[in-house]
């Protein structure tokens, strides 16, 4: 049975606000430590209005420090974006403040636009670069990082596990050839799914950090009292695709009775291709949803993110899809 952990994206609901979103992801972090979720992640995000986990590293000490035992981590630091040093050195002072608790997975994405990545002083081109600067950021990491003329300090000897994220087979292959766990973004572009894990798998070379390979895969889960209000909740995601295939994205909209006149059939369409891993229903409905999932894939993790504009709604919602799933994971799968 794979473990079951979190993505928070820390939205902003309409007539909300960043502080708001904050303090909501801190709660349900508080509460997903109760109900047994193995992590918990926050991904970098720039100039986007319904996002508030820009300062990345800064919002996982926050909710670091407002928990006792649940990971806590990025999903992800998007790497291009940032000197490995300087990576090496916020992580390290995470890990140096609550240790065995901090993971560090990597974007290769701007996660943002190009006038933004402008804006962050960084060459477009430095993409191209990502390989070398995971292993440069891992170099400051490791125990030998304590040797070398340029030091991360705090970060050296700390050894913080490194992921690498994608929605590609350029991830999968880098994350093999490292010997890294991989997250694959599905909750989003699930299109390369099951090739990408397929390589991983075949490819993945041993590592100090890891023996075996080991995925995880996001996935967008609704779950309620009811089918029928699942899917109403589940209209907020909804028109949050919908507007990011029309180019105009914004906060997160409340839920909807009736969708059909808030999209076109072509937008529809690629939204609906966008969440085909998203799991709505009751806790029945996504139990069955997530097994069929897990069985066709046989992911060792799945990284759960439930954009539900209600903060009532949504711990409702991990409570549910939590009810009796955890107290089946084996016992060796918290060796990642």
């Amino acid at each position: 049975m794979a473990r079951l952990s979190i993505l928070d994206l820390a939205f902003i609901p309409e007539g909300s606000d960043p502080g708001t979103a904050l303090r909501h992801s801190l709660d349900l972090a508080q509460h997903a430590e109760e109900w047994g979720y193995h992590r918990f992640w926050l991904a970098e995000h720039h100039n986007m209005s319904g996002i508030a986990s820009a300062a990345t590293s800064v919002v996982i000490g926050y909710v670091a420090g407002g928990t006792k035992r649940i990971r806590v981590g990025a999903g992800g630091v998007m790497l291009p974006n940032h000197s490995p040093l300087v990576i090496a050195e916020q992580f390290g002072t995470l890990e140096s403040l609550f240790p065995g608790r901090i993971d560090l997975g990597l974007g290769r994405a701007p996660g943002t636009d190009l006038l933004t990545l402008r804006a962050l002083r960084r060459d477009p081109e430095s993409a191209e670069q990502f390989p070398q600067d995971v292993e440069e950021l891992q170099r400051y990491l490791s125990a030998e990082g304590r040797k070398g003329k340029v030091r991360a300090i705090p970060g050296a000897g700390t050894e913080v596990p490194l992921w690498i994220l994608g929605s590609s087979l350029f991830g999968a292959r880098l994350a093999a050839a490292m010997g890294l766990p991989y997250a694959f973004a599905s909750h989003f572009a699930p299109a390369a799914l099951h090739h990408a894990i397929d390589i991983y798998r075949s490819e993945f070379q041993p590592s100090p950090q890891l023996d075996r390979p080991y995925v995880a895969a996001g996935v967008n889960v609704v779950a309620a009292e009811t089918d029928a209000e699942a899917a109403r909740l589940f209209t907020s995601i909804q028109q949050q695709f919908a507007r990011l295939v029309r180019g105009t994205p914004g906060q997160l909209p409340p839920p909807v009775d009736d969708m059909r006149p808030l999209w076109s059939p072509v937008e529809k369409m690629q939204a609906s291709s966008m969440l085909r891993c998203s799991f709505v229903g009751s806790r029945e409905t996504v139990h069955t949803q997530f097994g069929e999932f897990v069985e066709s894939t046989q992911v060792d993790e799945l990284i759960v993110a439930s954009a539900i504009y209600d903060h009532a709604a949504r711990l409702r919602s991990y409570e549910l899809l939590s009810e009796n799933w955890n107290a089946n994971v084996p016992a060796d799968a918290a060796a990642v």
